[in-house]
């Protein structure tokens, strides 16, 4: 039995990457969903094909409160009630500090999509949660807001500041609002590489294994990886996947009432990371 039948769970950043599959993968297990998105269009596209009155698109731009209240007020018109929010949304982009000037918008677009987002999701929806006498936050941090890392200043406070963010919550809410927080370690198939500004940051968090991780990434992306390298069974299994990940945020959601999941560390048996 999942313990997500029937439960109303909103997602932000959901019209792409593990936010869509997460979207889908809570439907597949009986939840209501509502996929959360800045791009209203990819929204819809998560949604579609979903069986009818099973989930909910909705634009909302995650830095904007007003605009994600909205979208937590569609979720109750429409199911009644919001059971679990995962704040997905994010950005990521790595830079030295030598690269202010290059980073300076990409850093202030972080800081309100990383850290406001995260902020405005669990106001948005607090109330409520209390309201209802229970709830469940989960938020999506990272391997990178464990320490500093030279490359990646405003990622990494960004990414500490939402584990600040989930115990604060915690231990306010204890019994009447479950948290999570998620840290994955690098998921290649998402699009978050996009945001990158300067690739050679990287380089803060594989430190020594800067080339074999840099031969690897090449690798994956022209197809030519050993299959062990690809095989989430072998230990040599580099990266994790979209779904991988998704899998352990539904094992974190998918629990009774009385459970919680607090911390979930995502890696790759044979990444590169040295986190």
């Amino acid at each position: 039995m999942s313990h997500l039948q029937d439960r109303v769970v909103l997602v932000t950043g959901a019209g792409s990457g593990f936010g869509r599959l997460l979207v889908q993968g809570c439907v597949a297990r009986g939840a209501k969903a509502v996929a959360v998105d800045l791009d209203p269009a990819a929204a819809e596209e998560t949604v579609a094909g979903l069986a009818d009155g099973a989930a909910l698109a909705v634009g909302a731009d995650v830095t904007v409160l007003a605009q994600v209240r909205a979208a937590a007020e569609a979720a109750v018109d429409a199911f009644g009630r919001i059971d679990v929010l995962v704040n997905n949304a994010g950005t990521m982009p790595l830079a030295f500090w030598a690269d202010h000037a290059q980073a300076a918008e990409a850093w202030s677009r972080c800081i309100d999509v990383n850290i406001k987002g995260v902020m405005h999701g669990i106001s948005a929806v607090y109330d409520h949660m209390i309201g209802q006498g229970r709830g469940h936050v989960v938020n999506v941090s990272s391997i990178y807001g464990n320490h500093a890392v030279p490359g990646s200043a405003i990622y990494t406070a960004s990414k500490a500041a939402v584990n600040l963010l989930s115990d604060t919550l915690r231990q306010e809410a204890q019994g009447r609002i479950k948290v999570t927080v998620v840290r994955p370690s690098g998921v290649y198939g998402t699009g978050l590489g996009a945001t990158v500004v300067n690739r050679r940051a990287m380089a803060g968090i594989v430190g020594t294994n800067y080339d074999e991780y840099r031969a690897a990434a090449q690798g994956w992306l022209k197809g030519e990886l050993p299959t062990p390298m690809l095989d989430a069974d072998e230990m040599a299994y580099w990266s994790i996947s979209p779904q991988d990940l998704v899998d352990q945020i539904l094992y974190a959601i998918d629990q009774p009432w009385g459970i919680t999941i607090g911390d979930i560390t995502v890696r790759a048996s044979g990444e590169h990371y040295i986190l």
